[in-house]
């Protein structure tokens, strides 16, 4: 059963959710029905995503500029407020003649995201005990999921009723809704020492082996399903599948199947142990993306098959990604929460980054099969680095589990 405090941590990352899907998915055809060059929309798109790849540089001023009356969860109610209301000019503002204030715009209420981003990840490791971190994952990432989902493809379906003005006054409700969640949420008392605490905190997790065995299981573990999730589209056109298929894959399989996962995967963490749940999903994904290739070299695969393999690989992507947030919040000292836990996120974004380059490389030069096989064995490192992690260092586990909020 999810906790209260759960849901409402669910409805912040639906919050947060919301405008990462409508940057992503909505923006880019809501702009071209209305005539803007392509070339410009693809920069426009670029650069509003920057805010969450560099993050983790403003992110320790998050824990350094707390005080009594000024904490993670005022950043929240703060960066929602400025997202909402960066948003309000678009609903009059035409796309075409003043793309130049929306770009900037867009660019304000990203920035906003992405710090809100960061709060409520650090205001969750703080407020949230250890044997709830499972659950708190798959319900937040069961939240960003709806949210994208709500407001990359939904959106669109009653965009022709409601109109671009409804379509962007729909996103700015939604997002001041969440202001009702981040409100209801205590958190602890932030520190008094300052800068201090947060340099002692910061010293002491560097000087943590596990910190950089996280660092390295963030960077190689998700290799496998990052780059079978990036080929995905071009692997199935390229095997004949309709488009109206790989539409329905995206759009409903996919998305539905990872929501699932995430809420097994966050029960099961904390059931039977943020470790075993990992281990379990990695080698979970890994198996189905392997089968994929290996069904294809032999050629018996048919595109229900290919779809087949491919949502019950991300069903297994959905247990991974609860589970290992729950170990990278396990991980994170909470005085330092905003600064540790943004290093984690960007070293998956990295993964993300490198596997995708390398994956579309080797595709080029030996096709699909090979790419599946060398980035799924390389996502099998993992395994070690999560049996390096079984018995983390003393004070480590008093700072994960020291000063929780019930």
């Amino acid at each position: 059963m999810l906790s209260r405090r759960t849901l409402l941590f669910g409805l912040l990352y639906a919050s947060e959710g919301a405008p990462i899907g409508f940057i992503w998915w909505a923006l880019p055809t809501l702009l071209r029905s209305a005539d803007v060059a392509v070339d410009r929309i693809t920069a426009l798109s670029a650069v509003l995503l920057l805010p969450w790849v560099f993050k983790f540089l403003w992110a320790p001023a998050l824990d350094l500029l707390r005080g009594p009356r000024w904490g993670y969860r005022a950043w929240i109610i703060t960066m929602q407020s400025v997202m909402g209301l960066a948003l309000v000019p678009l609903v009059w503002l035409d796309p075409v003649s003043e793309f130049d204030s929306w770009r900037t715009l867009l660019l304000i209420h990203a920035l906003a995201a992405a710090t809100q981003d960061v709060a409520i990840d650090a205001l969750a490791i703080g407020a949230v005990p250890p044997n709830e971190r499972g659950r708190l994952n798959g319900a937040m990432q069961a939240g960003m999921l709806l949210g994208r989902s709500v407001f990359g493809g939904g959106i669109l379906l009653v965009g022709t009723w409601v109109g671009r003005e409804g379509m962007i006054v729909a996103l700015i409700a939604w997002i001041l809704t969440a202001l009702v969640a981040a409100v209801m949420l205590r958190e602890l008392e932030p520190p008094r020492d300052g800068a201090r605490s947060f340099l002692d905190a910061a010293t002491t997790m560097l000087r943590v082996r596990t910190t950089w065995i996280g660092l390295a299981f963030a960077l190689v573990s998700a290799t496998g399903f990052e780059a079978t999730g990036q080929l995905a589209g071009p692997y199935l056109v390229d095997r004949g599948v309709a488009s109206s298929t790989i539409g329905l894959f995206f759009g409903i399989f996919v998305v539905g199947s990872m929501l699932i996962g995430g809420l097994a995967g966050g029960l099961l963490a904390d059931r039977w142990g943020r470790l075993r749940a990992a281990a379990s999903s990695l080698a979970g994904f890994v198996t189905m993306i392997a089968l994929l290739a290996v069904f294809d070299l032999i050629g018996v695969t048919t595109p229900a098959t290919r779809i087949v393999l491919l949502t019950t690989m991300y069903f297994f992507v959905g247990l991974f990604t609860a589970s290992s947030y729950a170990i990278f919040m396990d991980l994170t000292h909470p005085r330092i929460g905003a600064t540790q836990f943004s290093a984690f996120m960007a070293a998956t974004n990295a993964c993300e980054s490198w596997s995708a380059w390398s994956a579309g490389r080797i595709v080029a030069a030996q096709g699909y099969p090979p790419a599946f096989l060398i980035m799924s064995a390389v996502s099998l490192l993992g395994l070690p680095l999560l049996y390096l992690m079984r018995r983390p260092r003393e004070h480590q586990v008093r700072a994960s589990t020291d000063n929780q909020v019930t």
